[in-house]
């Protein structure tokens, strides 16, 4: 298994195709086996844009995107990826929206990958797998990393940690301009875009978020701008796209794109951490006698819950971590 992930990982950096699809497989499957590829790609990530897109279902964030990646590709020679992350099936576990489905126009271009990966159940809408996801992309090249999420809830504040620009995409007519005011997400959006633009009251819903940009408070110096697209037939998509690449502009200029990229490894590290916890207690609570002991103190009222939670959490991360991983 090591060989065969060896040549993976050989032939991810030259580009090859299959050996990107195949990792994109293992690093989903997670475990011991992603892991690996992780460590041995490390260092060839962090070299993409990562844009993410985001909105609730039917506002037509597929459309946009593979209008998006028509633009990318007119305007210069980049590889762009595009992870299309959607809710889990009950039955299979895998993705059930198909969002590759409507981006085909795009099947024979070498320089574009797209991938639907399943959220697994992951509260933020977006999976685990995604950040490693983007690690094996950018390894293979690809200077543009677009991850599109379903927008439902905690979705949008999961993707603005994951990207570097992201753009959250409304409707007119559907009342999540007003949904988008009133829930305080706005402040997450480094881009606004009312999409079906030729539906009455696009103009209004574009005037109500300025508006309300106006007056929230934003103390970071980038004014997200508002754009009206029609995705289907390519209206306001290179502004969309002038847009983007100024916000990308505006974290160099400004210093802001290393300390976003701090929190986002901070949200990751959290997230790691706690789902290898997770994984630890449950296998604790089948097999050590230790933990056994400790619920059957619970039961019989000896110890209180909190107290117990604590012993627990004492016993996982009472190690310091190796001399090798410490800033020296």
């Amino acid at each position: 298994m090591k060989l065969t992930l060896e040549g993976i990982s050989k032939d991810i950096l030259t580009g090859d195709r299959r050996s990107l699809a195949r990792a994109l497989s293992v690093v989903e499957d997670g475990g011991p086996a992603a892991a690996w590829l992780v460590r041995k790609l490390y260092g060839h990530s962090g070299t993409a844009h990562l844009i993410g897109v985001t909105g609730s279902p039917g506002v037509g964030k597929s459309t946009l995107v593979d209008a998006l990646i028509a633009e990318i590709r007119r305007t210069g020679d980049l590889k762009v990826g595009v992870l299309a992350v959607d809710p889990s099936s009950p039955f299979t576990g895998g993705a059930i929206l198909g969002d590759r489905i409507r981006m085909q126009t795009h099947t024979l271009d070498k320089k574009v990958f797209i991938r639907s990966m399943a959220n697994r159940g992951h509260s933020g809408g977006t999976a685990l797998a995604t950040y490693d996801a983007v690690r094996m992309l950018e390894a293979s090249g690809y200077d543009i990393v677009i991850i599109e999420t379903v927008g439902v809830g905690q979705s949008e504040l999961a993707i603005a940690k994951t990207a570097d620009t992201t753009v959250l995409v409304l409707m007119p007519g559907s009342g999540d301009d007003v949904q988008a005011i009133k829930s305080g997400i706005m402040e997450i959006g480094d881009l606004f875009v009312v999409n079906k633009g030729d539906l009455p009251g696009a103009q209004k819903t574009a005037s109500e978020i300025m508006q309300s940009l106006e007056l929230s408070k934003n103390e970071s110096g980038w004014h997200a701008p508002v754009d009206i697209t029609n995705a289907e037939v390519n209206e306001g998509i290179s502004e969309v796209w002038q847009h983007i690449r100024d916000h990308r502009d505006y974290l160099e200029k400004a210093g802001r794109l290393k300390a976003r990229r701090r929190l986002k490894m901070e949200a990751e590290l959290a997230e790691l951490v706690a789902d290898i916890a997770r994984s630890n207690l449950q296998s604790s609570l089948e097999h050590s006698r230790q933990v056994q002991d400790l619920v059957t103190k619970l039961v019989d009222h000896e110890v209180d819950p909190h107290s117990a939670a604590e012993a627990v959490i004492q016993e996982i991360f009472s190690k310091t971590l190796p001399p090798d991983l410490c800033v020296k």
